[in-house]
């Protein structure tokens, strides 16, 4: 679909009208003023976050970043510690090993710091393509990138904009069409509009702001 025949305007004016009922993003609440805001907890914030609720994704940060919140003070904690903090996360016992491991490669190869570089972000182990982009956008403040997760990959080719098989593939078609102005806005938005209306399975299109714009593809059951 050529990006003129899409409605950018009218969709993102409805979705972010609807944003205002939505919970807001994890890094973005009041309680998340409890953790210095940095490259470094945005990085480790973010891999908590895999495959993890956002309320859990939330206590389990700040119980491990409002003391630890550089990769200096990280290394100085047993594994065992870091697994104590951040249980019950999805899968912690490897996130607290891969923390271990990413904190001692920032200081060993980037003098303690986050690499502002996204190929250099890339080369950290357990770091892909959506994590580095959130890690850009919401760590180092930058433009020009879009973290892709499972609703800014499902929605996007539910509604007929694109046709694509994976995130990555997502991400490089919505570089070509989504115009930048909408960059900053575009993963919180979908992301909550994903966990509320455009759900996986029977999605709520009898109260979607953006009904008439969707094509529904392969929606087979709706509510």
């Amino acid at each position: 679909m050529k990006s003129k025949n899409i409605h950018f305007d009218e969709i993102f004016r409805l979705l972010k009208k609807e944003f205002k009922n939505y919970e807001i993003p994890v890094l973005s609440r009041k309680k998340w003023e409890e953790i210095v805001h940095t490259p470094y907890t945005t990085l480790i914030s973010c891999l908590l976050s895999l495959r993890t609720k956002d309320e859990i994704t939330e206590q389990a940060s700040i119980r491990l970043l409002k003391k630890f919140d550089t990769p200096k003070k990280m290394i100085e904690l047993p594994v065992q510690k870091i697994q104590s903090l951040i249980y019950p996360v999805g899968f912690y016992k490897t996130k607290a090993k891969r923390i271990k491991e990413i904190s001692k490669n920032l200081i060993d190869n980037y003098n303690g710091n986050v690499p502002e570089n996204f190929n250099e972000l890339l080369k950290l182990k357990g770091v892909g393509r959506k994590t580095a982009n959130i890690v850009m956008v919401y760590g180092h403040n930058k433009k020009g990138f879009l973290p892709i997760d499972t609703h800014c990959h499902r929605i996007p080719n539910r509604i007929g904009w694109i046709n694509t098989k994976t995130p990555e593939q997502t991400e490089h078609a919505l570089r070509k069409i989504l115009p930048d102005k909408y960059w900053d806005d575009f993963n919180h938005i979908f992301v909550k509009f994903g966990q509320t209306i455009c759900v996986p399975i029977s999605p709520f299109c009898s109260r979607c702001p953006i009904d008439r714009y969707c094509k529904k593809i392969s929606v087979r059951k709706s509510r």
